[in-house]
């Protein structure tokens, strides 16, 4: 059984990785929401779906 000072870091290191892993998660959530707009604002725009380099054959 830890005591002490053993203990304590050993709490704070949890917290340490607890709180990094929050601040990764949202960071993530976010870029995913940022890709998703992106994507709503191009189709919203007008832009063409097809990747073909702005030639249209047409």
């Amino acid at each position: 059984m830890m005591t002490g000072i053993t203990a304590e870091s050993s709490n704070l290191a949890h917290h340490l990785l607890m709180d990094t892993v929050i601040k990764v998660v949202l960071v993530v959530v976010a870029l995913v929401v940022l890709a998703i707009g992106m994507v709503v604002i191009w189709r919203r725009a007008g832009r063409p779906n097809d990747r073909s380099g702005g030639t249209d054959d047409r």
